[in-house]
């Protein structure tokens, strides 16, 4: 997440994340499932815009970025409580006791039901922008706390770029990582229901051990990386949509260095060698396949506290 700020404006660049490692461990007494997930943002952002407001009002306008709307079959954006801008900022302002209003507009460019957090992530910069503007200096466990009851992927980015999220996402270990890595990232046209993918979803007696792809990480085996690639929901999401498994052999037929699926569907990506091989591999998928190709690559994982004070 990138913060700029203004006298009476804030304008933030949320990313999208991609997941390298996600194992489905159980379901819980509360109806979610127990997971550990490696997440780290991209390079492909949302773009938003906070301007305070001298009415109590909470309002939020959207629109998608020329290039989406252009390249995918995108869906109507929600403006009310249907969109987790609106919830968050509510959330916040409650738990707050805050009375001030709030002017928002968004440019999306992550796709939806795509598996790579957008909304999530714009949740976030909402609950960031809101404790500055409305100058609440709430630390970030504090935010943390209001984002886990909106979303489980919402506390990751308030945390920074690559993290390991256990329980149902919302347990954070952020991490520092000097990994760069070249991608390039596949919506096709047709989106996927997380609740969907997760009731279809087989939970292993001896689950994958996210271990080895941190030790390449932390022992900076960038090559090795690859080879640890897991999403436990790939084949969960491939009896829902047979996009999955087109997308898996288009990518069989590229010269990448791994792919996968990302989250709960229906985004696909490959890690490449380079900025140019990234950009190769985009135009070869665009001529095959239908829906949003992107070239992008991985943040700094970087911890950052994106607040003010840590009360």
């Amino acid at each position: 997440m990138y913060v700029l700020r203004r006298r009476t404006r804030i304008e933030i660049w949320a990313p999208a994340k991609l997941n390298l490692f996600l194992e489905v461990l159980g379901r819980r007494a509360d109806g979610f499932h127990e997971m550990e997930t490696l997440m780290a943002s991209i390079s492909l952002f949302d773009h938003l815009t906070f301007t305070a407001s001298e009415h109590s009002d909470l309002q939020l306008s959207c629109r998608w970025a020329t290039r989406v709307s252009n390249s995918a079959d995108v869906e109507t954006l929600p403006t009310g409580q249907d969109n987790l801008v609106i919830r968050a900022l509510d959330a916040l302002r409650q738990a707050s006791g805050a009375q001030a209003g709030l002017s928002v507009q968004l440019v999306k460019r992550i796709p939806t039901a795509a598996g790579l957090g957008g909304g999530s992530s714009d949740a976030a910069a909402a609950l960031v922008a809101a404790n500055l503007i409305w100058n609440l200096n709430w630390s970030t466990e504090r935010l943390s706390e209001i984002a886990a009851t909106l979303g489980s992927d919402i506390p990751y980015f308030l945390w920074g770029h690559a993290a390991v999220c256990r329980g149902r996402g919302e347990i954070i270990d952020p991490l520092t990582t000097s990994w760069r890595q070249h991608l390039v990232v596949i919506r096709p046209p047709e989106g996927l229901s997380t609740p969907t993918v997760f009731r279809q979803v087989e939970i292993s007696p001896t689950p994958n051990r996210i271990e080895p792809m941190l030790a390449c990480l932390r022992g900076r085996r960038d090559r090795e990386i690859a080879s640890h690639l897991f999403n436990r929901l790939q084949s969960a999401a491939a009896r829902v949509s047979p996009w999955i498994e087109r997308l898996q052999s288009e990518f069989d037929r590229l010269d990448v260095q791994g792919h996968q699926m990302s989250g709960s569907g229906s985004s696909y990506f490959g890690l490449c060698h380079s900025a140019r091989h990234a950009n190769r591999v985009s135009k070869l998928l665009q001529s095959r396949c239908p829906g949003y190709v992107f070239p992008t690559r991985t943040l700094p994982g970087v911890f950052e506290r994106c607040t003010g004070s840590n009360n």
